[in-house]
């Protein structure tokens, strides 16, 4: 990793600087649009003081929800938009499943209804938020303010695709990360001052203590999904055409990770649970929004169980649309493969299903404690509610800042090979 780090500020590099340089430019645009209020608005009469089920949505932005910044729907409508266009893809709308079958072409097609179905719902969420958060407006104020959302949310969608094009990692994917992460100092900050308290010697050096515990702890957790991330069940695979004893070769396996299916199940449970939340928002009907905060909230008991459950169901779920066993033993048969010891087809299927099942479990497990941690964290300790271990956003920093450190690792590769190459 630091022999990388050495070769990244090496003068031949010149090209993979200026892309790493044009990143970072990108992403202080998008931080410098965090802190611009959208016009009109009486930050003094905005109610995002308690945003509840929407503090991911603000923790994704960099704060921009709570201050109602041009940036506050950041990049989750094009989320939303990405997950219903690919559950859609299941055979549900056939034009869809079509074009997904027609590789590059297709998938161009697709990028693009995903783009105009993501600022759709940027318009619709951003008169909702608009109505939710700012009193007294009128239809048309509200449409105004509904538009510089959108607005606001189109341009990271353009920031994002130059980051891809001309920077380093995927774009829509590093703003995620860096709203996160500009969300960190001011949580070390607050977990300093709720910790470090009293007035005597004694007080502050066990505050200081707990303080630094904390720190090793949040550290731990970090270490602990970044294995989690990388860890994968790798099944070896033989082609007929080929032999694993000749001179040089080397084995063939389908790669099968920990955690397949990502954040995503996270994201779908806690959107999920808080729909019942939302709808109490709007309707203002005080019974039913104790029933909802009783019953459907995550911070007790039921809500929790329930929360638990969509993650390991949106797990599988969301697990084998990705991974189809049945399409991988087709494919596999198609090139010649199989696997040692089972029978291709039927027996092939069922063994890859029965292997993913498998790690399932132990993926969903994993990402329900990681999930859960904020909760049980929240309730067992009297810090500020910016204060938290585990959850959601840092699964999202650790897997962007993985696949984009493999992303600079592959260019100075390449680099290296292409030198080594006219040198002979």
């Amino acid at each position: 990793m630091f022999a990388n780090i050495k070769q990244i500020f090496n003068p031949k590099n010149k090209d993979l600087q200026k892309r790493i340089l044009f990143t970072l430019v990108a992403l202080f645009v998008f931080k410098l649009g965090t802190t611009i209020i959208v016009p009109g608005i009486d930050q003094s009469a905005l109610g995002t003081d308690n945003l509840g089920f929407l503090g991911l949505i603000n923790a994704m932005g960099g704060g921009a929800m709570e201050k109602f910044s041009i940036f506050s729907l950041g990049v989750m409508p094009y989320i939303t938009a990405s997950i219903i266009i690919q559950l859609l893809q299941m055979d549900i709308v056939p034009y869809l499943a079509d074009l997904a079958k027609e590789g590059q072409v297709g998938r161009t097609k697709i990028n693009q209804i995903t783009r105009v179905f993501g600022i759709i719902l940027a318009f619709i969420q951003g008169y909702m938020f608009s109505f939710a958060f700012i009193k007294g407006g009128t239809v048309m104020q509200y449409m105004e303010f509904a538009t510089v959302l959108t607005a606001g949310t189109a341009l990271l969608l353009w920031i994002g695709d130059q980051i891809t094009a001309k920077g380093i990692g995927n774009g829509i994917s590093l703003i995620i990360m860096a709203g996160i992460i500009a969300t960190m100092p001011t949580m070390f900050v607050d977990a300093y001052t709720g910790l470090v308290v009293g007035d005597t010697v004694q007080q502050l050096t066990l505050g200081i203590v707990k303080f630094a515990l904390f720190v090793a702890l949040y550290l731990g957790i970090i270490i602990a999904v970044v294995y989690e991330q990388c860890s994968e069940r790798r099944i070896p695979i033989q082609y007929a055409n080929k032999t694993t004893s000749s001179y040089g070769s080397t084995q063939n396996y389908i790669p099968f990770k920990l955690n397949s299916a990502g954040v995503i199940p996270v994201i779908f449970a806690g959107a999920l649970i808080s729909i019942p939340a939302l709808i109490a928002q709007f309707i203002k009907n005080e019974g039913f929004t104790l029933f909802v905060n009783k019953w459907l909230s995550m911070h007790t008991p039921v809500g929790f169980v329930i929360y638990i459950v969509l993650i390991f169901g949106f797990t599988y779920f969301y697990t084998f649309l990705q991974l189809k066993p049945k399409e991988l033993t087709e494919n596999l048969q198609k090139n010649g493969g199989y696997i040692p010891g089972i029978r291709p087809g039927e027996e092939t299927v069922k063994y890859i299903t029965r292997t993913l099942n498998r790690i399932t479990v132990v993926g969903a497990t994993c990402l329900a404690i990681i999930a859960a941690l904020p909760i049980i964290f929240g309730a067992v300790s009297s810090l500020p509610t910016s204060v938290s271990i585990g959850g959601t956003g840092l699964l999202i920093v650790v897997g962007v800042a993985l696949e984009s450190y493999k992303q600079i690792e592959s260019q100075l590769v390449s680099r290296n090979y292409s030198r080594g190459r006219r040198r002979y």
